[in-house]
């Protein structure tokens, strides 16, 4: 049975669509069951909607209480029978609530290598930093920012003549490969956590792969990622 999972976006939805077109071509053992944006307007709604995925609009805005606006988000995703939530650019910290509602269910993206730049200046803060390598990073969501155990990282060199632009770009390009591979190794039961180490259980006569542009992907990659 495919995996049934909800998105939580709340910007343009490229990994999202990432996740939609994948799915389309019979890559991934998903369901998408359903799409939820904060933002009024967002181009994750589009996406949802051109992709035939229900959306729902759920503006953070309308509620003041933090903990009174996550119960409204998971009586929707229970309502969706939700197996996993990925989080797609989804720009807001979830409550104990939230996490409670999941357990070991919520995962999201972030582009830098986590530990190094949490929050939402990442990348810009990496370049700033001056680091030789940037990248980014697929992990469990707990109640701490940007701090869950991780699951896949990958990373690129920073050129010197780098804006943040021409490293955002080749950062992103990672992250639309390595998200949808953390997606189905956890449709395939493969991702076990101990404390804060995961570990992916080897699949037989699966071909490791590296993207071009990339220094490291570990976990590597596997066809046809």
């Amino acid at each position: 049975m495919p995996l049934r999972v909800a998105i939580l976006a709340s910007g343009s939805g490229s990994n999202a669509q990432r996740l939609f077109d994948l799915n389309r071509a019979g890559t991934l053992n998903i369901d998408p069951v359903l799409l939820i944006c904060n933002r009024p307007g967002a181009r994750a709604l589009e996406r949802a909607a051109q992709a035939g995925v229900p959306f729902l609009m759920l503006d953070h805005t309308k509620e003041a209480d933090r903990e009174r606006y996550d119960r409204s988000l998971v009586a929707a995703l229970k309502d969706a029978r939700a197996e996993l939530i990925v989080m797609a650019g989804y720009m807001r910290l979830v409550t104990p609530f939230f996490l409670n509602s999941f357990p070991g269910q919520v995962i999201n993206i972030h582009p830098a290598l986590l530990p190094s730049f949490p929050g939402v200046r990442g990348a810009a803060e990496a370049l700033e930093y001056g680091v030789r390598l940037a990248g980014c990073t697929v992990h469990f969501v707990d109640e701490i920012m940007d701090h869950g155990p991780v699951i896949i990282q990958a990373a690129v060199p920073v050129n010197p003549d780098d804006d943040l632009a021409a490293l955002q770009t080749r950062i992103h390009a990672l992250e639309h490969r390595i998200y949808p591979q953390a997606v189905q190794w956890v449709a395939e039961k493969r991702v076990h956590v101990e404390g804060r180490r995961v570990r992916v259980l080897p699949a037989a006569a699966r071909r490791a792969v590296m993207p071009d542009g990339s220094w490291l992907v570990w976990p590597p990659l596997e066809e046809p990622f």
